[in-house]
């Protein structure tokens, strides 16, 4: 009998182990390089993201419109006292099913970059207040900064429970949150045309001062004319109210959309970067 240690392995098996640690070791040896994300990784140009953020409910807001003229009319031109209506409100077309979701899904995607926005003008309005002399208008300034900021976010709140909670949905909720979102969004035109004009002797105007001045009264004409009709149609039922009560809606509408959009000329060259320092701090 001849022990297991003495049997000796083939040649050719004994090769092909040598040849396979060979490159095992080949392999755990040789040198790997590790790819380090630093510096720039992505940009995006503020006035890209801008646009996108109007065109989100813009489009939106067009498509629904569309869409429900042409296959829902009966369902949006009804109103509260039953009389002629030739244009529908936006909670009309944005109440119905599918038009609610593709309302609700831009207006989400709408939502992120506001927030952004909202911050760059806080800190825009910040700096430009560090520059005046006079400490009465550098403090009316900060504090109008301030509110600007706090506005902005109570109107984003309104925003989406008008676009989560439909008046077919909650007619009394939706309501009072529209009614919110109309007082934040004139507060917020009202705040940021006033803090562009503060100081204006020891540092320059912000250059669409004029332009934000405009929106507002026009925003303002449209709420009032929204109200009058309101009323009109609600107590009175006069034909056609609504129909005027719905062209105020889409004027205000506008004039808000226009107005957070003149950050594309406020803050033009401005960019979004995602970088990775160089250094990573140690504790």
């Amino acid at each position: 009998m001849v022990n297991d240690a003495q049997v000796q392995s083939p040649p050719k098996l004994d090769e092909q182990l040598e040849k396979r640690t060979n490159v095992a070791c080949d392999v755990n040896n040789r040198s790997v390089r590790v790819l380090e994300y630093k510096g720039l990784l992505w940009t995006c140009g503020l006035r890209e993201i801008c646009l996108a953020a109007l065109w989100l409910p813009l489009g939106a807001l067009i498509f629904c419109y569309v869409t429900a003229s042409i296959f829902q009319a009966d369902d949006i031109h009804e109103t509260h006292c039953r009389v002629y209506n030739v244009v529908p409100s936006i909670s009309a077309i944005t109440g119905i099913s599918p038009q609610r979701y593709v309302w609700r899904i831009c207006v989400a995607f709408h939502l992120g970059p506001r927030l952004l926005i909202g911050s760059l003008y806080y800190n825009y309005h910040k700096e430009r207040a560090a520059l005046i002399i006079e400490e009465k208008a550098k403090l009316l300034a900060t504090r109008l900064g301030e509110a600007c900021y706090w506005l902005n976010f109570i109107e984003l709140l309104a925003l989406t429970g008008v676009t989560y909670v439909s008046n077919r949905e909650n007619y009394f909720v939706h309501e009072k949150i529209f009614i919110v979102f109309m007082i934040a969004a004139l507060l917020h035109m009202l705040c940021r045309g006033r803090v562009g004009c503060v100081g204006s002797d020891s540092v320059e105007p912000v250059r669409t001062n004029k332009l934000v001045w405009i929106l507002f009264y026009v925003a303002v004409a449209a709420t009032i004319g929204l109200i009058v009709f309101f009323l009109r149609h609600r107590l009175l039922c006069r034909p056609l109210a609504f129909t005027w009560f719905s062209v105020c809606e889409y004027i205000l509408a506008t004039a808000n959309m226009a107005f957070h959009a003149i950050v594309v000329r406020d803050l033009p060259l401005h960019q979004l970067q995602v970088v990775c320092p160089d250094h990573h701090k140690t504790n």
